[in-house]
This record gives structure tokens, C-alpha cells and sequence, in this order.
């Protein structure tokens, strides 16, 4: 790629994050929590693993 094709797709990425930029599939809600689940499913693996006998 050139710098100039480059920058193009910079700027444009640019300006379509000004209208929002948010892609209509994406529920923050859903994403926020599939990560709070997916952490806390890490934290609950790690300390199975953690336990003194």
C-alpha cells in the first residue's frame, strides 16, 4: 500500500467514527456482559487451581 491509499482509508475510517462509528449488530450491553461472564469464569478456574491441601 502507498502512504496516500493509506491515509485515505484513514481519514474515511476518521470520518465514519463521527457519526457514531458503532456497527448496528453490536449490543454493548451483550458485549460487556459476555466479558464480565468470560472473566469471571477465569477468576472461578484460577482460584479451582489456587486451593491449598
Amino acid at each position: 500500500m502507498s502512504l496516500h491509499s493509506t491515509a485515505a482509508n484513514l481519514v474515511s475510517l476518521a470520518e465514519g467514527a463521527e457519526h457514531g462509528g458503532n456497527h448496528e449488530s453490536l449490543q454493548p450491553w451483550l458485549t460487556g456482559g459476555g466479558a464480565l461472564f468470560a472473566l469471571l469464569l477465569l477468576l472461578w478456574i484460577t482460584t479451582r487451581f489456587n486451593r491449598d491441601r
